[in-house]
């Protein structure tokens, strides 16, 4: 997939979520097989970004290109300089979103609450495609509520504005996460528009993706939570894609040694004492579907060193690559 000089490839796109998708964890998903993966959604409100947050949302160092950073608001001129901001620090690619259902971001007008405003969208879209010389891209929903279904009218809009590509969550904003995705619409998207379209929900199997790819014609796809604690997720559909076949899962230690890759960046970017804090729901994500997974966390979430995590995590995983050891107990 082209966007611009940019060569996406494979056209698997980790998809942004605020406090999921930070340096560590966009650095993982790249080597395992991710062809793009933008940052964290990040405010277009200069206001806020010398906070602690905004600050590591915003460090991109050490990271592969292309880098996509996703900015979200909801006045045309704040996006245009948000977007200028992150382009003169290193951003290659900007995604606006539109797709964010969350009641703190659609209560100020922003996110997935923009479609509601076509009018208004378009201003956003023409004000940042005239504020930068890098693709612009755009990460919609389906529609707002249910009986307004408009992504086709607001896909339509985004390619008259210059905008590169265009994402689409297979909900609609009331939805939130909850049901499941529906491919229709997007199909209908890709049919009305001549800009790559990615199709985005419910994608957490090699068969799924192949099934939505051929259920929406899309161009790409956005895989989300199906990634949390399970990053080479990339590597298996992009294999059973090329080749109808599957790759080996990875074993005990395997998971191990990319978790622990995963906890070192967690501890270098945030700091041992909100590292270790953060980490928490990583790891519990990665052993979610591993043996006496409750026994161990009930241990490990409650260390309080980057040391004695990382201890915990390698003797757990050991313990289920050797059955004769008793890995929660060691951890604890």
């Amino acid at each position: 997939m082209q966007l611009g000089r940019h060569c996406i490839a494979p056209a698997l796109v980790l998809a942004p979520m605020a406090g999921v998708t930070d340096k560590p964890f966009r650095q993982l998903c790249r080597r395992l097989g991710a062809g793009l993966a933008p940052s964290e959604m990040l405010t277009a409100d200069p206001g806020l970004w010398e906070t602690p947050k905004s600050r590591a949302r915003m460090d991109h160092s050490g990271e592969p290109g292309p880098i996509s950073v996703q900015i979200a608001g909801y006045d045309p001129a704040m996006m245009a300089n948000a977007a200028r901001h992150n382009v003169a620090h290193g951003a290659d690619i900007v995604d606006i979103n539109m797709g964010c259902p969350a009641k703190k971001v659609c209560k100020r007008d922003a996110g997935s609450a923009l479609m509601k405003d076509e009018a208004l969208v378009a201003r956003i879209l023409s004000a940042v495609v005239d504020a930068v010389d890098v693709p612009v891209t755009l990460k919609t929903r389906t529609g707002w509520a249910a009986g307004h279904r408009n992504a086709v009218r607001i896909a339509r809009i985004a390619e008259d504005s210059g905008i590169a590509a265009i994402a689409i969550h297979g909900r609609t904003r009331d939805q939130k996460y909850a049901g499941q995705a529906e491919y229709e619409t997007i199909r209908s998207v890709k049919q009305a528009v001549g800009i790559p379209v990615l199709a985005n929900g419910d994608i957490d199997s090699p068969e799924k993706a192949l099934q939505v790819l051929e259920a929406t014609r899309a161009d790409g796809l956005l895989i989300g939570r199906a990634a949390q604690g399970r990053p080479w997720i990339f590597r298996e559909i992009d294999h059973f894609l090329r080749t109808g076949e599957h790759l080996p899962s990875p074993d005990a230690r395997q998971i191990s040694a990319w978790l622990t890759e995963h906890l070192d960046g967690i501890y270098r970017l945030y700091g041992e004492y909100r590292g270790v804090r953060i980490a928490r729901k990583h790891i519990g994500w990665y052993v979610a579907d591993q043996p006496a997974r409750a026994a161990f966390l009930k241990q490990a979430m409650r260390l309080e060193s980057a040391d004695a995590q990382l201890v915990a995590v390698r003797r757990y995983f050991e313990g289920e690559a050797h059955p004769d050891r008793d890995s929660v107990g060691q951890a604890a």
